[in-house]
């Protein structure tokens, strides 16, 4: 399998758009494991109505949550209990591009946090984060949290205004390159996505062994 996972240093940083904006450069299908929360869309029905892909590039979530919450509450509240297990990827053709549920050390059940699902998955991880103060702090963070676990890094996407000193610190501190920056879009479309061109090549991104 190859593609990526997709994470933020948080929650709403942007992971579903920039997973949609992923769809618009490269041809792939997305999964969302966990989703919590559905209102007023799903993320995949967000992934699926930006990037204009077909229904069959969409695929199937293993667990549906009501409330939007960090999983493991989402799936207490629910009267359920996530199986790892039941986190295989679906059988896809090409490239996959997998979103996670708010940021790395997100628990995902009693034992397990997101990192743990990444580090399963063993995709290229890309690292969503916000270009606005505080960014700084957790994308080091997140970084630092990735490779202690030697997991495969693809680099960051930034979201949010045009903030130059805060990407060059992320890329100095973290050694790290920045994959594309995304502004803020106030009703984002495909054709805006596509416009944003990645300053990497992702398809060998996605391909390349770490």
């Amino acid at each position: 399998m190859h593609g990526f996972f997709v994470t933020g240093t948080d929650t709403d940083v942007g992971k579903t758009l920039v997973s949609a904006w992923l769809l618009t450069h490269i041809d792939a299908s997305y999964w969302k494991p966990v989703q919590a929360g559905t209102e007023p869309e799903s993320d995949a029905a967000t992934v699926r109505r930006l990037a204009e892909v077909p229904a069959d590039r969409i695929l199937p979530e293993a667990y549906i949550l009501p409330d939007p919450l960090a999983p493991h509450e989402a799936a207490r509240r629910a009267g359920i209990t996530i199986d790892q297990n039941k986190l295989e990827p679906p059988d896809c053709d090409g490239l996959m591009v997998i979103e996670g549920a708010g940021g790395l050390m997100v628990p995902l059940t009693d034992d397990a946090y997101m990192i743990d699902l990444a580090a399963e998955l063993d995709l290229p991880i890309i690292l969503v984060a916000r270009s606005t103060l505080g960014t700084i702090n957790h994308t080091l963070l997140s970084i630092e949290a990735i490779r202690r676990r030697g997991l495969p890094l693809a680099g960051v996407v930034i979201t949010g205004p045009e903030t130059p000193h805060n990407r060059a610190a992320i890329e100095r501190y973290g050694q790290i390159d920045v994959i594309a920056e995304i502004p803020w879009l106030e009703a984002p479309s495909r054709s805006e996505l596509r416009d944003i061109q990645p300053e990497l090549d992702l398809l060998k991104l996605a391909t390349v062994k770490f």
